[in-house]
């Protein structure tokens, strides 16, 4: 049985949505906290100013989809279909929440909160972090070329453990680089 598609429409303070694929759909004020949006197909979507704390993604596809200024607490990103997958994330918190072994390359986190965000493992070649709080974020086994980490702050993780050739960091950001080697930066 095929799902409902729902097309160019806004949505609008609603408590929930029915399972279906939304094409080219504006999500605003929405609170979707532990709502399961498992299956859901989301393509060129945006999302601002939702509470997505806790979202099931299982089997998710989010194609082209925008987040500004969304509560993403504790959300499973890898649950997702990785099948066209692109999000790109504008203001929002997202905190706790997770992309382990994710692909990701190109990704936009723009003024995020990324405390505790585990992207172990994760695919983050070209992606851009200005303005984001990586307190506690952790990278490990993850690739890192060509990201750019300039604008970025309190990132700390190991050269070795991953990939950083052409990365891009500011020198207030060599602490966070170093600290693995008892270096102390003034």
């Amino acid at each position: 049985m095929r799902q409902p598609i729902h097309e160019d429409q806004v949505f609008e303070n609603v408590p929930a949505l029915s399972p279906g694929e939304y094409d080219n759909c504006k999500f605003s004020h929405c609170v979707f906290a532990n709502a399961d949006f498992s299956g859901y197909i989301f393509s060129d979507c945006t999302f601002k100013d939702c509470d997505l704390t806790n979202l099931k993604l299982h089997e998710t596809a989010l194609k082209t989809v925008a987040f500004k200024r969304c509560k993403l607490l504790g959300v499973r990103f890898e649950a997702c279909r990785d099948f066209l997958f692109q999000v790109a994330f504008k203001d929002c918190n997202l905190e706790l929440s997770t992309f382990t072994d994710w692909k990701l390359k190109d990704t936009v986190f723009k003024n995020c909160n990324l405390q505790e965000v585990d992207f172990t493992g994760a695919d983050l070649r070209e992606a851009s972090f200005a303005g984001c709080d990586l307190t506690r974020a952790t990278f490990v086994r993850t690739d890192l070329r060509k990201s750019d980490f300039r604008e970025a702050r309190n990132y700390q993780f190991s050269p070795e453990e991953n990939r950083l050739r052409k990365a891009q960091f500011s020198i207030q950001g060599l602490p966070g680089l170093l600290e693995e080697y008892g270096i102390i930066v003034n």
